[in-house]
């Protein structure tokens, strides 16, 4: 009787298997499902990256270029505004050569020194101004001492110097005191 017990129970157990492997394999069908659903929803986010840093990419390579242009147009566009400040004192400088009356001639620079003058301004570019000894703004080439004047104080200028906003463009050659 145990022998009929015992090949009943194995019966049983052989029975038993294949519904348990079908469990686990419909389990493990599926996690595989999910796990392709979970790759395939990471690989289409890593498309969308990959699309978007393209496109920034790109983005900035036109901006890069675009801004490289448009720097070179404000030089070109700068460069020829000087100029143009600039002919009106060629111009008065050919009058002048021209001329054979000597007050004529005097006029004509005087004229030209006036409009070189307005040119500056209009550009923005100052004279530096050459009261006190700076050594930011003027380069000493003289010293003197002498007790008429006071300490750094600038008693010649040789050459003027200029400057736009905070920019010194020529420094003023001039002799110092003391």
């Amino acid at each position: 009787m145990e022998e009929m017990k015992t090949a009943a129970n194995e019966e049983q157990v052989k029975a038993e298997a294949p519904k348990a492997d079908k469990k686990k394999a419909k389990k493990v069908d599926a996690e595989l499902a999910e796990l392709a659903k979970k790759l395939e929803a990471k690989t289409a986010e890593c498309e969308e990256c990959n699309d978007r840093y393209m496109r920034m990419m790109a983005e900035y390579d036109n901006f890069r270029k675009r801004s490289a242009k448009e720097k070179e147009g404000v030089w070109a566009d700068a460069y020829s505004d000087c100029i143009a400040h600039l002919l009106p004192i060629l111009d008065n400088l050919e009058r002048a050569s021209k001329s054979d009356n000597v007050e004529a001639v005097t006029k004509g620079l005087e004229m030209t020194v006036k409009a070189f003058d307005d040119a500056m301004d209009k550009m923005g570019v100052k004279e530096i101004e050459c009261k006190t000894f700076d050594p930011n703004l003027h380069n000493a080439v003289m010293h003197v001492e002498d007790e008429q004047y006071g300490e750094g104080e600038i008693v010649e200028v040789f050459q003027k110097g200029y400057c736009k906003g905070d920019k010194v463009i020529r420094y003023a050659m001039v002799k110092v005191a003391n």
